[in-house]
């Protein structure tokens, strides 16, 4: 009986015996492992920190490159694209003197919205959102469908959506930065806070940016008051002066053996002196306020068309963008005569004028329906285009002129910003 019990207590052939681990042993094992995980998982954080700061430096060297608005801009798109992988980006900003917004910089924009810049003008979802205030914080910094990209299928490269960033300056809204990708990744929450901090820094640098542009201005209109004072002081009255000189002149001479031909050349003398002076007269005007003081360049148009005496018709895309006063003059310059060589020499029905303001570059074209004439065979001088040609050039531009005889002409006026 002893021996049949201890055979049975012998394990089953292939059977092998394991030792049973005590409680104390496995909460070690756990312990254990557990103090691994939280070390990778520390490496990770801390390696993510590190790109992060990585990331924030390289912007803040960026932005810290300029005070110009537009280099600011596109610096940041560029190194969002760089460091983040994310290709596609453009800054709505709004305008100081009120609520409009405009496309401000653009990077590697699809080419249906890059080769049609209408379909960037107006409001969209995410400036709704924004101006409601529904984009105040970083948890509300998400993905969206572009609005503008909606049921298009071409040219869009197949950009569906972006991430839009509200940028404010001490509770003030300034604008809305998107960025995308064409290969698009879900973003996760701590990309969502980079890039929102990311836009805290750019909310900065664009208020740096206009306060520098702002004190630029105050400074070009002292120094133009002050050129204004010295011309009426200095050119003007020396102008003055000859006149009434050669007025006298013309008096003594008078009494002098055959006056006439003496009388004809003193007499166109001060004609000529008449003319400069009047000339000094409007360069003082212009120096003291610009063309369009109190009105922005489009209502400046507006009244130009309407002045008119042919119907013109005025088409903007883009009237928000902000222009330098120096451009701006010149754009209602070039318009200005334009109209008026139209409506004098064309024999036109019809005016069309044309502006479109991009980032890059404002393009005004003036078309009529009138006679046109060759341009290869126009006089030197006529219908004013040398001055016209040579107020773009002034402005760094491209001047264009397409006519042909019976067939109405085209200018076109393109300034680099």
């Amino acid at each position: 009986m002893n021996r049949a019990r201890q055979s049975e207590k012998r394990p089953y052939a292939g059977q092998r015996s394991w030792p049973i681990a005590s409680p104390l042993l496995v909460n070690i094992f756990l312990s254990q492992l557990n103090t691994f995980m939280s070390i990778d998982e520390h490496a990770r954080q801390l390696q993510r920190r590190n790109a992060e700061l990585s990331i924030i430096n390289s912007m803040a060297q960026a932005l810290n490159r300029s005070v110009d608005l537009e280099q600011t801009l596109r610096a940041i798109l560029a190194q969002v694209a760089e460091l983040l992988d994310l290709q596609t980006g453009w800054v709505w900003l709004l305008r100081e003197d009120g609520n409009q917004s405009y496309l401000a910089a653009s990077q590697n924009l699809p080419p249906v919205l890059a080769h049609h810049p209408h379909k960037m003008e107006g409001s969209c979802y995410c400036l709704d959102t924004y101006r409601d205030g529904d984009l105040d914080g970083a948890a509300n910094v998400n993905v969206v469908a572009c609005s503008r990209l909606k049921n298009l299928v071409d040219g869009t490269d197949g950009l569906r959506y972006h991430a839009s960033i509200p940028l404010y300056a001490h509770g003030k809204k300034l604008g809305v930065l998107n960025v995308a990708s064409t290969d698009w990744r879900q973003l996760s929450p701590d990309d969502l806070q980079l890039l929102y901090t990311i836009g805290d820094m750019l909310s900065i640098a664009v208020e740096r940016a206009r306060l520098f542009e702002h004190s630029a201005e105050v400074g070009a209109v002292e120094e133009r008051n002050r050129l204004a004072r010295e011309i009426h002081d200095t050119l003007a009255q020396g102008l003055t002066a000859v006149s009434l000189q050669l007025e006298s002149a013309d008096a003594l001479l008078e009494a002098e053996a055959d006056p006439a031909r003496i009388r004809q050349m003193v007499q166109q003398a001060l004609a000529l002196t008449r003319a400069n002076l009047e000339e000094a007269r409007r360069s003082v005007l212009d120096l003291r306020a610009a063309p369009l003081a109190g009105h922005t360049l489009v209502e400046a148009l507006a009244l130009l068309a309407e002045a008119a005496p042919l119907p013109v018709d005025l088409l903007v895309t883009g009237g928000n963008q902000p222009l330098t006063p120096r451009v701006e003059s010149g754009i209602y310059r070039i318009a200005q005569e334009a109209i008026n060589n139209a409506c004098q020499h064309a024999q036109a029905s019809q005016i069309t004028v044309k502006l479109v303001a991009t980032p890059q570059a404002v393009t005004l074209t003036v078309q009529d329906n009138g006679r046109g004439f060759d341009p290869a065979n126009v006089e030197q001088g006529r219908f004013g285009l040398v001055g016209l040609n040579e107020r773009v050039k002034l402005l760094n531009g491209r001047f264009h002129i397409e006519s042909t005889p019976g067939q109405g002409t085209k200018l076109e006026a393109e300034l680099p910003l």
